[in-house]
């Protein structure tokens, strides 16, 4: 009896606890910059990482909601977003768990949560790409590009999805909702260009269809190493504050391999992470200390504007509705 016993505990025990030397991974960020990390991370402690990515079209709201629909029966261990307004839902949602360590220290409290239910690394910024053959690459010239009677040569990504939902929440926070809208629509009143993604604003700006474009930081790094004739100009808004978007890295309460989600957390909040990233094509911003030695002197520029990033608390609590409004007028459906 007691053998048949132990028989059915002992495997539903091993389920529960994890296999100690796996750890599942949903991770928003790109699988080509990951990888590597990830790789390294396996090297350096025998822990094989199972990682699920988004899906480039639904960038990472679809892991966001995925883990919403999973939370009576979490699969994954950790979260890497790319971006800090989806992780602060999942907060919200009672998804994430306390993480403390060394790692979290590291990083100052304006880009981690108070709570330590996540922690942001290796930012973007959201910046004007700019053809400096069509338009001097300077605040000024942007400032009045944007305020022109035309837009017809200025580019934004369709904003339900990525940084640029996070760039309407931002200006949702700072405006509201009307305030937001009264802004979208004059956008396109005056003819502003709408692509695909971040990417392809990217491209028009690249080959001289456009004189602007709002992006990120790494697309225009990307025009850069290409030759293109690109450079960038930091979005501000309120007093002049930037709009910084980090990496975050969150642990799933619940997690099926809690002790390796723990090392796998502590190793992406490290500095040799935030260097790697750093010094990776994309070019992410260090948010803790790092030896800015080993940083290029294009990301090292980048290191005071990342200072004066404006608080996202408030664009993430802004963003279901403004992802509400934003499904209504492009896709003809309210959000459930």
């Amino acid at each position: 009896m007691l053998l048949a016993l132990l028989a059915v505990v002992i495997p539903w025990l091993t389920s529960r606890s994890g296999d100690p030397n796996t750890v599942v991974l949903y991770c928003a960020h790109d699988s080509i910059f990951a990888d590597q990390i990830l790789r390294l991370f396996k090297e350096r402690t025998g822990i094989r990482v199972r990682v699920r990515y988004d899906e480039e079209a639904s960038k990472s709201l679809g892991l966001t909601s995925l883990l919403i629909a999973e939370r009576q029966q979490p699969r994954c261990d950790v979260f890497w977003n790319n971006q800090s307004l989806g992780t602060i839902r999942l907060k919200a949602a009672g998804i994430l768990t306390p993480f403390h360590g060394p790692g979290v220290d590291r990083i100052p409290a304006a880009f981690r949560d108070s709570d330590a239910c996540w922690t942001g690394f290796a930012a973007r910024m959201r910046v004007y790409g700019v053809n400096t053959e069509l338009l001097e690459p300077t605040e000024e010239a942007v400032a009045g590009k944007l305020s022109g009677s035309s837009l017809a040569d200025v580019a934004i990504a369709v904003p339900l999805y990525g940084t640029t939902l996070s760039h309407y929440s931002v200006i949702c926070g700072e405006r509201g909702l009307n305030g937001l809208q009264q802004w979208h629509r004059s956008l396109h009143q005056r003819g502003i260009r709408e692509a695909r993604g971040n990417a392809a604003v990217r491209d028009l700006v690249a080959e001289g269809a456009c004189a602007v474009g709002f992006t990120d930081t790494d697309d225009v790094f990307a025009a850069i190493d290409q030759g293109r004739p690109v450079a960038m100009v930091p979005v501000r808004v309120g007093t002049g504050q930037t709009i910084v978007i980090p990496n975050t890295a969150a642990l799933i309460v619940g997690g099926p391999h809690p002790e390796a989600g723990r090392k796998l957390m502590e190793f992406l909040l490290s500095e040799e992470v935030e260097l790697l990233l750093a010094q990776s094509a994309s070019r992410q911003i260090p948010l803790g200390p790092v030896d800015r030695s080993l940083l290029s002197p294009e990301v090292a520029r980048l290191l005071e504007l990342a200072s004066a990033g404006v608080s996202l608390d408030a664009a993430a609590q802004h963003q279901p509705a403004v992802l509400e409004w934003l499904s209504a007028e492009y896709l003809g459906y309210q959000q459930p």
